[in-house]
């Protein structure tokens, strides 16, 4: 009995007069709750003391973890946007773009940027095998810009592989339509090199089979030299720079393009005028045109005693025919061709008495 009353003693609520630090005077008991409580992510302990401020800490802590753990999702999503220093993002494996040769154009756009800001940020990658690095997807003249100016620029920074790079790279050049054809041909044959598959490609470039075959053979047709000195030439469209393909199939045209992109004048001249000028210089030449029958001044021969032609003469400026109607004198032909001879000595003892007679 005396072990059965110990027991019950603890057992006994708690009485008004034990002061507790659940049942200490301002401290007001919790009414009971018939639906069950979340657990906390850390066990909420009581709020004064060494152990409340344990508890405030791991608190903090642990919302300092989801929140990082957030933010890394976030950044790997490419969801927020981040300032980079240029000078640490390096630009795609696979250019889309030719070199720039227009300088007062990329001053244009560097204008733009310095006077109302980077509106769009830039999509970059982690760089596959320089810790701290980046590689660029789209946005390069932006990052351009953002070095010339010395200002950070800002970048969605999203985990890819080098397919995705390429296609989103390619996807965002289409959906603003910028990529002349020279430079989507470029880039399709770029990615080839970098041993893509042709579904890759086609996803980048938005194209079909036929399209793309067509981009990536303009581009080996035409050499590396002459593409680099026309630049990205817009407005020159598919259609001459597949003509401008077959015009260089030759040695002696890829000589006469040398010749005009070395020029002194060529590079001052804006790109769709560089184009003009090497198309029209690799023109090929038209055969010549076949001679045109000059007129001719037909006579007859009367020779016979009914009054018909025995011959006709055609004279024309550079030669005399005598043509002769052998149905009248079938023979006459003949005997005619044998004393051309005769005739002929004759005209040349005749003509040297001329000089005598041209001196008087």
């Amino acid at each position: 009995m005396a072990r059965k009353h110990l027991l019950a003693g603890l057992l006994d609520p708690v009485e008004p007069t034990e002061l507790t630090a659940v049942n200490s005077p301002g401290v007001e008991t919790a009414p009971a709750r018939s639906e069950p409580v979340p657990a906390p992510l850390v066990p909420s302990f009581a709020g004064r003391g060494a152990v409340g401020a344990m508890s405030r800490s791991l608190e903090r802590l642990t919302s300092d973890m989801v929140s990082a753990r957030v933010a890394e999702d976030q950044l790997k999503s490419g969801t927020v946007t981040v300032d980079l220093d240029p000078h640490l993002v390096d630009p795609s494996p696979a250019p889309d773009r030719l070199p720039v040769l227009d300088a007062p154009q990329e001053a244009a756009f560097i204008e733009v940027i310095r006077a109302q800001g980077q509106q769009t940020p830039i999509l970059v990658r982690p760089h596959p095998a320089v810790s701290g690095r980046y590689q660029v997807a789209f946005g390069h003249r932006r990052l351009r810009a953002a070095a010339a100016l010395g200002r950070p620029v800002r970048a969605l920074v999203r985990t890819l592989t080098d397919a995705e790079l390429v296609v989103a790279q390619g996807q965002e050049n289409n959906a603003r339509e910028d990529l002349s054809f020279i430079e989507r041909a470029a880039f399709a044959l770029t990615l080839e090199r970098h041993g893509h598959g042709r579904d890759v490609i086609m996803a980048a470039l938005l194209v079909d089979k036929t399209e793309l075959s067509r981009l990536i053979a303009v581009r080996r047709a035409v050499p590396d030299f002459v593409v680099a000195a026309i630049g990205p030439a817009p407005k020159a469209g598919r259609r001459r720079w597949m003509s401008l393909a077959d015009r260089l199939a030759s040695a002696d045209m890829q000589a006469r393009a040398t010749a005009i992109v070395a020029e002194e004048t060529f590079a001052a001249l804006p790109s769709d005028l560089r184009f003009v000028r090497v198309f029209e210089a690799v023109k090929p030449v038209p055969p010549p045109a076949p001679p045109v029958a000059p007129a001719v001044s037909p006579a007859a021969v009367r020779g016979t005693e009914d009054g018909r032609s025995l011959a006709r003469i055609e004279r024309t400026p550079t030669s005399v025919g005598l043509i002769i109607d052998e149905t009248l004198h079938p023979a006459f032909g003949d005997f005619l061709v044998a004393r051309l001879p005769e005739l002929f000595a004759a005209f040349q003892r005749e003509q040297a008495q001329e000089p005598d007679a041209s001196a008087r």
